[in-house]
């Protein structure tokens, strides 16, 4: 039946805290000190904001199992992604592995701009290309050729620009992953020998460029 927290003030170095099964509401001010917590039971509570709750934890950047259902918050119809987005430290949540996929989700979610540099970063460099979508107020520059996108992979209420991650990996190939390879018939080129002799007439230089996608 506990119901405050005041108790842990002190309690610095504490990696594993079981608190699940009591009364709390809030735990605001109470934990944020625990930055050396790895297990944190929370389950069957009654915390409401989801917010607030998640602010707490924010500092514990050592934190890998966290349980927070069995309270009103985990009603919230985007609970999971909120927690995983804000709390990047945490591989076990509710008793269930954070998948990359669902890091992915949330990151689509949470911060639709910093996803849309991700997706456009190949082979370690910036390339330019576009999905044909929006990112908050800037407008993306669609290619002289878009590419056909698979129907039913933009969702427009959430702004996520793909649900299945392959979809986007197909789209990116077709835009990016550019090769260029150019050519030139040294045999043509006239040596420095041969520019101060004139023995050999000089022709027009030639460059083949070839582009693979």
């Amino acid at each position: 039946q506990i119901q405050d927290l005041t108790f842990l003030i002190k309690n610095y170095c504490l990696t594993e805290l079981y608190l699940n099964n009591n009364e709390l509401t809030d735990i605001s001010g109470a934990l944020k000190h625990l930055r050396s917590l790895q297990i944190l039971f929370l389950h069957n509570n009654e915390l409401k904001k989801l917010g607030k709750t998640v602010k707490e934890l924010k500092g514990m950047i050592s934190l890998q199992t966290l349980n927070l259902f069995q309270n009103p918050l985990a009603c919230d119809p985007d609970y999971r992604l909120y927690v995983i987005y804000f709390l990047p430290s945490v591989q076990l949540l509710d008793r269930k592995l954070v998948t990359q996929r669902e890091r992915e989700s949330a990151l689509h979610l949470y911060n639709p701009k910093k996803a849309w540099v991700v997706q456009s970063i190949a082979f370690g460099k910036r390339v330019d290309t576009s999905l044909g979508t929006t990112v908050g107020s800037s407008r993306c520059i669609q290619p002289a050729r878009r590419p056909i996108m698979p129907s039913g992979i933009y969702n427009t209420r959430r702004k996520i620009p793909f649900e299945d991650p392959e979809d986007a990996v197909l789209v990116r190939a077709m835009t990016r992953s550019l090769m260029e390879f150019s050519f030139v018939d040294w045999n043509k080129v006239a040596t420095c020998q041969e520019r101060r002799l004139k023995n050999k007439a000089e022709e027009p230089l030639e460059k083949l460029t070839v582009q693979f996608r």
